[in-house]
């Protein structure tokens, strides 16, 4: 008798150990199951043509297209001196625009035989750019006869299923493979209640991976994603149900600030009102320490909202309490600049125990891996002892000789850049589990606040403190139109001459150290490594910003200098800092007016947002200018013209996840787990999503422990393998 259930037996047992090891490598598929969750991103219909007018550049693509010429062209390189080399040119069509196919040496052949004007086929390669021309080099594919018994029995029905390929595994391959797996599909156990699915009208699982891959109609696509949108949604929302509801039985000390303690003298020090919404999010988080179970709230706010201040004034009323706030920062520089800037905010009420302190005031000490031993000693010595009330860090806080006399908060700044161990570690630190605060600059749609972080209450800083300007944005073509990047350098000048000063933003730092891998002949798109820091100071310290004075800062420069660096810019004591991303997030310059970011392409949608955040701080109109070598038709190009287009952080967060596709949105960092979310587009979906949270909270409150459902536990059990369990264990 055979004891491995169907959907786990192994694939190399099934497929034969090489096939195996490339799905394992490059799709993390590793069993039958993982392999019928492995969806078809589209669908191509026979005699619809894909469009070509829209590929994407260096992505894997498959595309149905009929061959238009074919022409065999003999040259001379190195290795055929004597013009013995050849190359096929093959031209394919699909009514919306041309494509063109290259193949080289030997590779030229079979090609040239099968490839003939009108032969209809399906192509799979890489997008790249030659001669200003999208091209795909060495495309494997298959043609496409109607007549023989192979391909009707392979392609039947009017739907090609088109699958996320890589270039080892074309998609038709995958495609067979899940031929031969689709049997076992009928032994999928079903994670959803039987009254949920009846109720809301959802085929069965087996139905449904049936119809997924092997669909006769467009409805039995869409009944099938119905059906396991659902899935995907109900099973996770289940999984943050349980942890909030195993939250909920936490015990915490409630802290309650004193009438007339630090948080009064601090409120009334401020010189100037709090805004509206700093109030509202203030109430909520007051609300939240004054329970006796452990607040999860995630603070998130647009670029510059006052969100430390915010989590200023909850440490404060921690403090009051008689307990300890400690923040936890990502960098050296933002834990520096945001330790300089809450010692200015709270002037002597942060001198505790020291000659001029005020009457209630506390400590607020910094912590981070580069310190002195001395002066490490005695940050150490004041938390233990509990003469600070604050510490800033960086994850130096986390180690294990690092002692509180009394944890109460955790704040915890840009929590995309932490994982979750770290977290963890500090909230271990407490005698009982403190209050959490996550906060985050990259704004968050609700839907994703809801699936990523849903087991954080949130609240939402969404008004900008008055006197804050508004910052302009334009993509500088340097490729098509280098005149504009002269242009660039001149309106930098232009501030400095006026006062202010300027960013410039490159990719890398540039030195030996990490000279980007040799790329392959084919890679045409990425001809050159990302512009990096030092070579761009020394061209423009040479060239045209000559005369002002210009520094670098970056993340391998030592702690002190890279301290000394920004005290310098906030100063005004020097015009340009050229910098990698170090500065994305907290640095806090108000007469810095003009970023320019070099190669602005290789950077995401928020980050691009995060950076431009950094000028327009004070009372002068903000630049942002977005330099790229991209091509005016290229997804990259469009990318950079939305940053531009809007200063909405959520209307970018959209069109982020949108272009970044539904899979990424637990992201590989967060989890170190792979996605769980193949069907589920967290953007449109909006609807399942808040449905399937209310039945999960539903079942949840009924019967915490799932013991009439064996099937939804296995579903959890998957999709929380250990390490995805801890991630939520800790979000």
């Amino acid at each position: 008798m055979d004891l491995v259930p169907a959907l786990e037996e192994p694939l190399k047992k099934v497929l034969g150990p090489p096939t195996a090891k490339v799905m394992a490598e490059h799709l993390g598929l590793h069993t039958v199951g993982d392999l019928l969750h492995h969806y078809p991103r589209r669908y191509e219909e026979r005699g619809q043509l894909t469009h070509l007018a829209d590929l994407p550049m260096d992505e894997h693509v498959t595309v149905v297209a009929q061959v238009a010429d074919a022409r065999l062209h003999s040259f001379a390189s190195a290795k055929a001196p004597r013009g013995k080399g050849q190359r096929l040119e093959v031209t394919i069509t699909d009514g919306s625009g041309r494509l063109q196919l290259v193949f080289f040496g030997n590779g030229v052949h079979k090609p040239h035989k099968e490839l003939l004007p009108g032969t209809r086929a399906m192509f799979a390669g890489k997008v790249s750019l030659f001669n200003r021309r999208l091209q795909l080099a060495h495309p494997a594919y298959e043609l496409l006869r109607g007549d023989t018994e192979e391909s009707v029995e392979n392609w039947a029905g009017a739907l090609i299923p088109i699958y996320p390929a890589t270039a080892k595994l074309e998609s038709w391959k995958i495609g067979k493979a899940i031929q031969t797996v689709l049997p076992s599909a009928q032994e999928a156990v079903d994670p959803l209640p039987g009254s949920l699915r009846e109720g809301r009208g959802l085929v069965s699982l087996p139905e449904a991976l049936l119809k997924i891959h092997r669909p006769h109609t467009k409805a039995d696509i869409d009944d099938a994603r119905a059906r396991l949108k659902w899935d995907e949604a109900f099973v996770l929302q289940v999984a943050l149900a349980r942890r909030r509801h195993a939250d909920a039985q936490l015990p915490a000390v409630p802290r309650r600030p004193n009438p007339d303690g630090l948080l009064t003298a601090f409120d009334d020090r401020l010189p100037f009102t709090l805004t509206d919404g700093q109030r509202k999010v203030s109430r909520e988080i007051f609300d939240d320490l004054a329970t006796d179970h452990p607040m999860h709230r995630l603070l998130q706010g647009e670029v510059g909202s006052g969100k430390t201040l915010v989590a200023l004034r909850a440490m404060l009323a921690v403090v009051d309490a008689g307990g300890q706030a400690a923040m936890l920062a990502p960098t050296e520089v933002l834990a520096q600049q945001h330790h300089r800037s809450i010692v200015e905010m709270m002037g002597e009420l942060a001198e505790g125990g020291m000659l001029g302190g005020a009457e209630h005031a506390t400590k607020v000490v910094l912590l981070t891996g580069s310190m002195g031993t001395a002066a490490r000693k005695q940050a150490m010595l004041d938390l233990v002892t509990g003469d600070a009330g604050i510490v800033i860090g960086t994850h130096a806080l986390i180690e294990d000789k690092v002692q509180f006399h009394d944890l109460a908060l955790v704040v915890v700044d840009e929590q995309h850049r932490f994982g979750v161990e770290q977290r963890d570690a500090l909230r271990g630190k407490g005698k009982q589990p403190p209050h959490l605060l996550v906060m985050t600059a990259t704004p968050i749609p609700r839907t994703v606040a809801m699936t990523v972080f849903g087991d954080l209450e949130t609240s939402v800083l969404d008004q900008l403190p008055a006197g804050r300007s508004p910052i302009a944005s334009h993509v500088v073509p340097a490729a098509d139109k280098p005149h504009f990047l002269a242009r660039a350098w001149e309106r930098v000048r232009e501030e400095a001459g006026n006062g202010h000063q300027a960013y410039v933003v490159c990719p890398r730092i540039g030195d030996d150290e990490e000279e980007p891998k040799k790329k392959s002949a084919q890679d045409e798109a990425d001809k050159r490594p990302p512009l990096a820091v030092l070579d761009v100071a020394d061209q423009l310290a040479k060239g045209p910003l000559t005369g002002l004075r210009i520094e670098v800062l970056h993340g391998r420069m030592h702690p002190d200098d890279k301290d000394a660096v920004m005290r310098r810019f906030a100063a005004g004591d020097t015009d340009v800092l050229v910098a990698t991303t170090v500065i994305e997030v907290g640095v806090n310059v108000p007469n810095a007016t003009a970023m320019v970011i070099m190669d602005a392409d290789r950077f995401g949608v928020s980050q691009l947002h995060q950076l431009r955040g950094r000028v327009g701080r004070g009372s002068a109109p903000g630049l942002c200018l977005l330099v790229t070598e991209m091509p005016e038709a290229s997804a990259a190009r469009q990318r950079l013209g939305a940053v531009a287009a809007t200063l909405d952080g959520f209307e970018l967060s959209r069109i982020d996840l949108e272009q970044r596709r539904e899979g990424d949105v637990l992201g590989q960092a967060q989890s170190g787990a792979r996605t769980s979310l193949r069907v589920l587009a967290v953007i449109e979906d909006e609807e399942v999503i808040a449905q399937a949270r209310e039945e999960a909270v539903a079942l949840v409150a009924a019967d915490p422990e799932l013991t009439g459902l064996p099937g939804l536990r296995t579903a959890l059990d998957a999709l929380l393998d250990d390490e995805r369990e801890r991630y939520l264990d800790k979000g």
